[in-house]
């Protein structure tokens, strides 16, 4: 069936992120056992809630400053949660203006919490200069906002259902193979992103 309608996601494909940045801050700071918090692949349960936006961001905190042993303060440890997104891909970002005349519809899914929400709504509009979420896409779907987060195939059916899209006649992109294999197990079409690609080169190549 032709691909009709596109989910996106955000982080790897029009955001650079650099999961290994967390660790890094945590070690300015002394905390260097940090691997097994949060990487691309996996994540405590911690962040697993507070991504489905189960915990409050004050919570959220609270029970990292306790794994870590340090009061660290609100801004610290924002800025370190933070650092894991590098920049905007704004050739990437602009490319969804065409991909919206070609596709009936566009949406972006993310795993994301609170705390990204506002960082990277702030720097998208400081970067292309509107509001990239409002503009460019027919709907959007946080995972703290929806309480469902990718992989977990209930978090597809969800976004599919609410979207009104066949599945069969959508296209899932992600940069984490887990979520592109949730995606396939509920019928979606799919294409993994990987390091050394960026939606406007798979663009190019008429894979999009």
């Amino acid at each position: 069936m032709e691909i009709k309608n596109l989910i996106l996601d955000m982080g790897g494909v029009i955001l650079d992120v650099d999961y290994k940045k967390i660790f890094l801050e945590f070690v300015k700071y002394d905390c260097n056992d940090m691997q097994s918090f949060f990487t691309q692949q996996k994540q405590i349960p911690l962040v697993d809630d507070f991504e489905k936006g189960l915990i409050t961001p004050a919570v959220f905190r609270e029970e990292v400053r306790k794994l870590i042993g340090k009061n660290l303060e609100d801004r610290v440890l924002d800025d370190i949660w933070n650092s894991v997104v590098l920049g905007v891909r704004k050739e990437d970002v602009e490319l969804i203006k065409v991909l919206r005349k070609k596709y009936d519809k566009v949406f972006l899914f993310s795993n994301t919490n609170e705390i990204h929400v506002e960082y990277v709504k702030a720097m998208f509009f400081e970067v292309m200069g509107y509001d990239v979420f409002e503009t460019l896409f027919d709907k959007v779907y946080f995972s703290n906002e929806i309480h469902l987060r990718k992989p977990d195939e209930e978090s597809f059916e969800f976004v599919v259902e609410d979207a009104g899209v066949e599945k069969e006649a959508t296209m899932f992109i992600d940069d984490t193979e887990k979520n592109i294999l949730g995606a396939e197990r509920v019928g979606l079409k799919t294409y993994l992103l990987d390091n050394n690609q960026t939606l406007t080169q798979i663009f190019n190549k008429g894979i999009i």
